[in-house]
């Protein structure tokens, strides 16, 4: 089975911004990921959940749980944060 093709570096880069600033709340408020030197307390360490590119973007989109949906969000905001987080915890 093929690898899939990793993320370019600009996408990267705009998921991270997405994570710490742009989404608001800040994704970094509730959750734990070692990249972007986060450490939230109330949603699970996305270190360790290691989330796939379609949990992340179902997550942002629908909400989860207590987690709100990001409407404020674009398209190619949530496509660049859910590759950043499947990236950078290992899960793509």
């Amino acid at each position: 089975m093929a690898e899939a093709e990793a993320p370019d570096e600009a996408k990267l880069e705009l998921g991270r911004t997405v994570f710490l600033e742009r989404a608001q709340p800040a994704c970094g408020i509730c959750h734990t990921l070692a990249d972007a030197g986060t450490e939230g307390a109330i949603g699970p360490v996305l270190d360790d959940l290691r989330p796939t590119v379609e949990v992340v973007t179902r997550a942002v989109t629908q909400g989860i749980g207590p987690m709100r949906p990001y409407t404020d969000l674009s398209e190619e905001e949530i496509d660049a944060l859910a590759h950043y987080v499947a990236h950078v915890t290992g899960a793509e």
